[in-house]
């Protein structure tokens, strides 16, 4: 994916944008994270970054660039649809990496200690049945 690609998709949005990615993310997240964790090498800070973009203390522009990145990554179907094994998170991983990189200055240890609770002890959403 070339820069003009992630430039589009990290878009921040309106305060509307932001808050309709904000209801699917927190719908979607923890669902389509378990499916991608073995895929994701960087898990904690995916987690850490979630935390990040739900909390209000967290800059305008830092929430709507990771609630973009999470809206992409809980999409089924994006530039390579998620069913495809082995590849099909590499998009995903891919935008998730441009987005942490851009705010990783705003990343707070309260964040990465609430992704280390639920990486010990995983949210309703993300444990096995």
């Amino acid at each position: 994916m070339d820069d003009v690609k992630f430039g589009e998709i990290l878009l921040p949005g309106d305060e509307d944008t932001q808050s309709r990615r904000e209801r699917a993310v927190r719908k979607k997240f923890w669902p389509t994270f378990k499916r991608a964790v073995r895929q994701i090498p960087f898990s904690r800070d995916v987690v850490a970054g979630f935390y990040c973009a739900l909390d209000p203390e967290s800059p305008a522009r830092v929430r709507g660039i990771l609630l973009a990145a999470f809206a992409y990554f809980i999409l089924p179907f994006d530039a390579i649809p998620d069913v495809f094994a082995l590849v099909g998170f590499s998009d995903d991983i891919a935008v998730l990496s441009a987005a942490l990189a851009m705010v990783n200055s705003h990343m707070k240890p309260k964040h990465y200690h609430a992704a280390d609770r639920a990486l010990a002890d995983p949210p309703e959403g993300m444990k096995t049945v």
